[in-house]
C-alpha cells in the first residue's frame, strides 16, 4: 500500500517512475553503519561535548588511525568523550577549534581534507543507518517527506576563521585560499540515481566560504548554491553569492568590506518547508539575508535558472555539516577544484608552513526549522 501510494504522488508530480521500481527513497536500506576511531584524547581536561551539544553529531578527522585506507569518523557516543590535541580541541576560551591541514586521508570521492561535523538526526540510535529516511531531513514538498527524521531544519553558528592555507600551485582557481565552515549536503544515493529521477547526485544547496588571498588584510564571506545536475553535466557547478566582500572568482581586495582572520561572524541556515532562509550577521557589518526554494530552479535572486533542475533538490535527503572543510586540495589536474595546494603530510611541517585551514566556533545549534520573521 505504501508504495502504491508513493507512486501515486510522484505521478501527481509529473515525475516518471517505472512501476517495476522499489521505494523511491531507497536509502532506507542503502546506507552503512559508521566506524569509530580511536579514541584521541586532549591534554586539557574539557573536550568539546562538555561545552557543545553534539547528542546529534559525528566528525570526520583527518586521520586514518586504524589503518583501515578510511578517513576516521567518530560516532555520536564515542564524541561525547573525544578531542583530538591537533584537529579537533576545546581552546582556552571554551570555543570549538577544528583544523586540517592541506595534506592528509580525505574521505572517499573527495581531494579535500577535513575536520567536520556531520549532522546525526537519530542521535546515538544505530538501529537507523546513516542514510536512511530518519537520519536525514526532507523538503516538504518530497513525497515521503513524512517518513523523514524532520521535515527541514535549522542551524545556527558563531564562529571565526584562524587561518586558510596560504600556498597554491594554481591561485587562480576558486577554491584557492579557501574553508566551507557550514553546508547542506544532499545524499548520495546509488539506488535513487538509477531510478532516473534527477536526485540523489549528493550536491550542495548550500556552501558557506571564508576566502582570504595571502596578500590582503581580509577576507571574504560567501555562500555558494550547487546546480542539482549529474557530475558529468557541465552545468553542474557553483552559483556564488557575495556576503561581505566578494565572491572566490574575485581576486580584488575586499578592504573594509571584508572580515578579518580572527573576526567572529554568525550564519543561520534554516531550511523552513520548501525555502533556505538565511542571514548572516557580524559586529560593524550590514545584516545579510536571503531566501531561496529549494523544491524549484528560482534562484536567490528570483530569477528562473534554466540549466538547473527544474525541481530543485525536491526529492533528495540532506543534512547539515559544520567545521573546517579546507578546499586546498593538494590534487593537481585539470578540474577547477584541484589547487596542487602543498603539504607534506606531518602536521608540525605543514602548520609551520600555512599548509593548513582553521577554524573556531563560539556557537553550535541545531534545532527545527522556524517561519521567517516578517
Amino acid at each position: 500500500m505504501m508504495k502504491k501510494n508513493v507512486i501515486k504522488q510522484i505521478a501527481m508530480l509529473g515525475i516518471a517512475l517505472p512501476i517495476s521500481a522499489s521505494l523511491m527513497v531507497a536509502c532506507s536500506s542503502n546506507g552503512g553503519n559508521t566506524s569509530s576511531a580511536d579514541k584521541v584524547s586532549n591534554s586539557a581536561s574539557v573536550i568539546p561535548a562538555d561545552k557543545f551539544d553534539l547528542s546529534n553529531w559525528k566528525i570526520t578527522v583527518p586521520l586514518d588511525l586504524d589503518n583501515n585506507g578510511k578517513v576516521d569518523e567518530i560516532d555520536v557516543k564515542a564524541i561525547q568523550t573525544y578531542s583530538h590535541p591537533d584537529y579537533f580541541y576545546i581552546d582556552e576560551n571554551g570555543h570549538m577549534v577544528f583544523a586540517s591541514p592541506n595534506k592528509a586521508t580525505t574521505s572517499v570521492g573527495s581531494s579535500n581534507t577535513r575536520s567536520e561535523l556531520r549532522q546525526m538526526i537519530r542521535g546515538s540510535n544505530t538501529k537507523l543507518k546513516t542514510k536512511s529516511p530518519g537520519n536525514n531531513f526532507a523538503l516538504k514538498a518530497h513525497p515521503l517527506s513524512q517518513h523523514f527524521g524532520s521535515v527541514g531544519g535549522k542551524m545556527e553558528a558563531s564562529l571565526k576563521v584562524d587561518h586558510v592555507a596560504l600556498r597554491a600551485g594554481h591561485p587562480d582557481k576558486p577554491p584557492a585560499y579557501s574553508v566551507v565552515v557550514g553546508q547542506i549536503h544532499a545524499g548520495k544515493d546509488k539506488a535513487l540515481i538509477a531510478k532516473n529521477l534527477g536526485f540523489g547526485w549528493g550536491n550542495e544547496p548550500i556552501k558557506v566560504y571564508y576566502k582570504k588571498w595571502p596578500n590582503h588584510d581580509k577576507g571574504s564571506v560567501f555562500w555558494n548554491y550547487e546546480r542539482n545536475l549529474p557530475k558529468t553535466d557541465p552545468n553542474r557547478t557553483d552559483i556564488a553569492y557575495p556576503v561581505w566582500g566578494n565572491t572566490w572568482e574575485n581576486p580584488d581586495n575586499p578592504g573594509d568590506e571584508g572580515i578579518a582572520l580572527g573576526e567572529e561572524f554568525s550564519y543561520v541556515i534554516n531550511v523552513h518547508e520548501n525555502t533556505m532562509h538565511l542571514e548572516f550577521t557580524a559586529e560593524g557589518k550590514p545584516t545579510v539575508k536571503y531566501s531561496i526554494n529549494l523544491a524549484n530552479n528560482v534562484d536567490a535572486y528570483g530569477k528562473v535558472d534554466e540549466l538547473d533542475h527544474p525541481r530543485g533538490y525536491m526529492a533528495d535527503w540532506n543534512y547539515f555539516k559544520a567545521g573546517a572543510y579546507n578546499q586546498c586540495s593538494t590534487k593537481d589536474a585539470k578540474g577547477g577544484w584541484y589547487t596542487a595546494c602543498p603539504g607534506t603530510g606531518d602536521w608540525e611541517t605543514d602548520k609551520a608552513n600555512g599548509d593548513y585551514t582553521q577554524v573556531t566556533f563560539t556557537k553550535l545549534k541545531l534545532s527545527p526549522s522556524t517561519p521567517p520573521a516578517e
